[in-house]
């Protein structure tokens, strides 16, 4: 079993940074991708951003590439979400998601998910 927690949302005036944090615990994940997700009222969750565990690939949505960057540090079984000059539609719980094998984009493919933690980007 595979507990994810995040932590590290809040408000934030437009064009501030966050930093958001998923602590894994469980088991090992050297052949796990982790994904961050984000849901926002009245949508569907979607693609942030993924990284693999074991030799850092990562993958970002069109929408945060260039000001969020995914990184993951080992020994502590922690991932990160450096998010920089945010907007107001980057409001949203973001999610932290873990699954097996090769990286992918659907948060139907992710097996394990966090509680979630909010993020919200004022104008």
């Amino acid at each position: 079993q595979v507990q994810l927690v995040e932590s590290g949302g809040g408000l934030v005036q437009a064009g501030g940074s966050l930093r958001l944090s998923c602590a894994a615990s469980g088991r090992t994940f050297s052949s796990y991708v982790m994904g961050w997700f984000r849901q926002a009222p009245g949508k569907e969750r979607e693609f942030v951003a993924t990284i693999s565990w074991t030799d850092g690939i990562t993958d970002y949505a069109d929408s945060v590439k260039g000001r969020f960057t995914i990184s993951r540090e080992n020994a502590k079984k922690t991932v990160f979400l450096q998010m920089n000059s945010l907007k107001p539609e980057d409001t949203a719980v973001y999610y932290c998601a873990a699954k097996l094998g090769y990286s992918g984009r659907g948060p139907y493919e992710y097996t394990y998910w966090g509680q979630g933690t909010q993020v919200t980007v004022s104008s």
